[in-house]
């Protein structure tokens, strides 16, 4: 019987650790890139994006040596929160106003633990690599002044 495996066809990136032959940046000039796209707001994920899409840079790392947020971290741009625990932070936080409203919502009172239980399992994974202060802790109140 076929597997039904569902996802992105296990497409993997390419092993090779040196920067592609047809990419034409140098180091200082991705960097200077990042830094300008950090400075108007965009996050790490999304100057990827840029960086691949508008500037054909594939990955930052072979080309720069450093990865997107260690380059904003050493212009002082780096966020305080890392980006994937503040997007769960504000999905928990948009639930959270919904379930105000419509009480009696139980598929999203899951969606809600679902949500919790991942921003926990983050919280103690980014604490344990100093990421976060140890004394930081996920409160419903705090997510929605995120």
């Amino acid at each position: 019987m076929p597997r039904t495996e569902k996802g992105k066809s296990h497409s993997i990136r390419p092993v090779g650790k040196r920067p592609p032959v047809w990419c034409k940046y140098t180091p200082e000039e991705v960097e200077s890139i990042v830094v300008k796209l950090a400075k108007e707001g965009h996050n790490s994920s999304k100057i990827g994006v840029i960086l691949r899409d508008q500037f054909g840079v594939p990955l930052t790392k072979p080309v720069a040596g450093k990865t997107v947020t260690e380059i904003m971290k050493q212009a002082g741009l780096a966020p305080s929160l890392p980006e994937d625990l503040e997007v769960l932070l504000k999905r928990a936080s948009g639930l959270i106003v919904h379930l105000e409203k419509n009480k009696k919502d139980s598929y999203n009172k899951r969606a809600l633990q679902q949500i919790e239980a991942k921003i926990h399992r983050l919280a103690k994974y980014y604490k344990r690599e100093g990421v976060l202060p140890a004394d930081w802790k996920y409160e419903a109140k705090t997510a929605s002044l995120v």
